[in-house]
């Protein structure tokens, strides 16, 4: 088949060969994929942060647990009210055991482990939520150049064989079937770059939100210590 040179991108992608242009279309698809996480990645972080700022502010604004817990259930998306909502909830049956039981002590060294546990796991889930569909900005950025790179071999596979089968090797003839192939590359880089470059930002803002939640834990589990130890 005859190749002909063309000066715009999307005259190249229409004259280029059915591999080449499966390879685009899945290059598309994972793009499409990336930038929908994105975006709904950077408002979802957006929220948080803001919650969790408003979370901070009313906590260190009360004098007891109790009057906070109206507060943190306002904050749907807090993490770190998340993790005080799920220790008060361990607080409060440990509290009811202490009232029930006859040796209080006992009670209460076992509680403070309980509400430890409690607070850890509720810190672990919403780890797991905010590292949730990063994976595939991963899987993106390290597969696309890969992809996009096969698509340009077999493009360039496809020149040659043209070129074996009429006889002639000019620029003329090459120039065509080389750059319709090298929008594969393109394309893979296109999708790598923004998920690998985002894949980071998030995965760092992720680590900052783990970090603050572990930090809430730590104060959260001392104050209740201090309540269970010394009542």
């Amino acid at each position: 088949m005859e190749s002909h040179f063309h000066d715009s991108l999307l005259g190249m992608i229409l004259d280029a060969g059915l591999m080449v242009k499966f390879v685009l279309l899945i290059l598309l698809v994972f793009s499409i994929v990336s930038w929908t996480i994105i975006f709904i990645k950077l408002r979802t972080y957006r929220r948080i942060r803001l919650e969790n700022e408003a979370f901070d502010t009313d906590y260190q604004e009360s004098t007891k647990l109790s009057d906070l817990l109206p507060a943190a259930n306002k904050y749907s998306s807090s993490t770190t009210a998340e993790v005080f909502r799920a220790g008060y909830t361990e607080m409060t049956k440990a509290n009811r055991m202490s009232r029930d039981t006859a040796k209080p002590e006992e009670i209460s060294l076992s509680s403070l482990d309980n509400v430890e546990r409690a607070l850890n796991r509720s810190a672990s889930t919403e780890m797991t939520k905010l590292e949730s569909t990063l994976g595939f900005l991963a899987t993106t950025g390290s597969a696309s150049p890969f992809i996009g790179l096969f698509g340009t071999v077999w493009g360039i596979m496809e020149t040659f064989k043209s070129i074996g089968a009429r006889g002639s090797a000019t620029l003329a003839v090459v120039a065509p079937g080389i750059s319709e192939a090298l929008i594969a590359t393109a394309a893979g880089l296109a999708a790598a770059i923004p998920a690998v470059i985002f894949y980071n930002y998030f995965l760092n803002k992720s680590r900052v939100m783990v970090q603050e939640m572990d930090n809430f834990a730590d104060e959260f589990l001392n104050i209740v210590e201090r309540y269970l130890i010394r009542k």
